[in-house]
């Protein structure tokens, strides 16, 4: 063979290579190691800042874990969460990492994995939907958030004995609404404090809605004393509002939960009061090591935060106001 034609062969052969080496790794995150295990993360949407934090470091984790992740937006489409998580194994995944539409589809979640573990992220399942070291959840306890608000506005306002609050709730339904709330009215009962309640409504996590909330409840002419919002997305909302109606934020605390970075930005700013952070980089580590192990059929029982009955990994909640708030934003 003359050498002009066996530098063309050549040639053909490499592009060839790394064509198929590119499709090979389109749409997936390969990680350390070619023999890593291979984890299907299906996640509604990244539109919240919360959820948008989560899936980039649980890429991150795999990364530098070795795992092989793939990552699947859905919607809120529970039949098409359902499709995804049912082909998973055949698709050779051998763990998945899943933030559910519904709380309640859980267990319909659970038949459709064909024995594949899950993990669920964001949005907690009942616990009867939940098993030891197979079908986990890895997130924050969200009774803490509700309960570092309350006590911090309960302070801000010197212990009252009575006062009128704003609550801005998200999700209907979703775990991190339920019990964020109610740890802030459980607070106050336990207080002896009467809280008179002057408006509470979805915001669905967005500014948008909170603002528009907030105009409607400024009709009804009753006064506020604090603003407590299940996220910061809403609490920025809410700071914005109050200064359209000439009313400042400084004189009436805004609560947010996530510490996600306009939160803390806010508070450094003198806008927001307070916040929590939802530590989404420690709960995507725990996520992803979960992933691994159970993927490997090996138990939880040993990993950071593990409860004793292998069904939740919780990862601490943590109060952020203007003392901290520079560390996080």
């Amino acid at each position: 063979m003359n050498s002009r034609i066996f530098k063309k062969l050549l040639s053909l052969a490499v592009v060839s290579f790394v064509f198929v080496s590119t499709l090979t790794s389109c749409g997936s995150n390969q990680g350390n190691s070619a023999d890593g295990v291979k984890v299907k993360l299906i996640m509604t949407d990244t539109k919240d800042a919360f959820r948008k934090n989560l899936s980039d470091n649980i890429k991150e984790q795999a990364s530098s874990q070795g795992v092989n992740l793939t990552m699947v937006n859905t919607g809120d489409d529970v039949d098409k969460q359902a499709k995804e998580v049912r082909k998973a194994k055949s698709e050779g995944y051998k763990a998945i990492i899943l933030r559910l539409s519904d709380a309640e589809t859980a267990l319909q979640m659970n038949v459709a994995s064909n024995g594949l573990p899950i993990i669920y992220v964001n949005t907690q399942p009942n616990d009867e939907h939940l098993s030891d070291s197979e079908y986990i959840y890895v997130g924050s306890k969200e009774q803490d958030a509700g309960k570092y608000q309350a006590d911090y506005v309960y302070k801000k306002l010197n212990n009252p004995s009575s006062f009128n609050a704003i609550i801005f709730e998200g999700e209907k339904g979703h775990s991190g609404t339920i019990g964020r709330t109610s740890a802030v009215k459980k607070f106050f009962r336990q207080k002896n404090v009467s809280v008179n309640y002057v408006f509470m409504d979805y915001a669905n996590w967005t500014s948008e809605e909170a603002k528009a909330k907030f105009n409607t409840f400024m009709k009804t002419k009753q006064s506020v004393d604090a603003i407590f919002c299940n996220n910061d997305t809403m609490a920025i909302g809410a700071v914005e509002a109050l200064k359209e109606n000439g009313l400042d934020p400084k004189k009436i605390p805004v609560c947010g939960v996530d510490a996600s970075k306009e939160g803390c930005q806010s508070i450094v700013d003198g806008d927001m009061s307070f916040t929590v952070l939802q530590d989404a980089e420690t709960q995507a580590e725990m996520a992803v090591k979960c992933a691994s192990l159970l993927g490997k059929g090996k138990s939880i029982k040993d990993v950071k935060y593990a409860t004793d009955d292998g069904k939740y990994i919780w990862v601490p909640f943590k109060p952020v106001d203007s003392s901290n708030a520079s560390q996080y934003k």
